[in-house]
């Protein structure tokens, strides 16, 4: 099963949160929205381990940082998969 979180943060905050959900593991696709527009989507596959994941968006990151300076809050929206224990 699949859910969905939405947070708002500011522009200085955006990469830093999306480094921390993608660190839980359990994500998804990170989907950036901003004035109810997706601007930028990051599929990450399950399961994969967190350091590896960062590695391989990186350059998202770096292109996400740069989109943080434009802009003073955005919309980033998740899914993650729910685990059953």
């Amino acid at each position: 099963m699949t859910i969905k979180e939405k947070f708002t943060v500011s522009g200085g905050q955006l990469v830093d949160k999306v480094k921390q959900l993608i660190y839980e593991g359990n994500i998804r696709r990170v989907r950036l929205l901003h004035e109810g527009k997706v601007v930028i989507e990051i599929p990450l596959s399950i399961g994969a381990p967190a350091t590896a994941a960062v590695i391989l968006v990186a350059p998202v990151l770096a292109a996400l940082g740069a989109f943080a300076a434009l802009v003073t809050e955005c919309t980033i929206e998740v899914e993650k998969t729910e685990t059953r224990d």
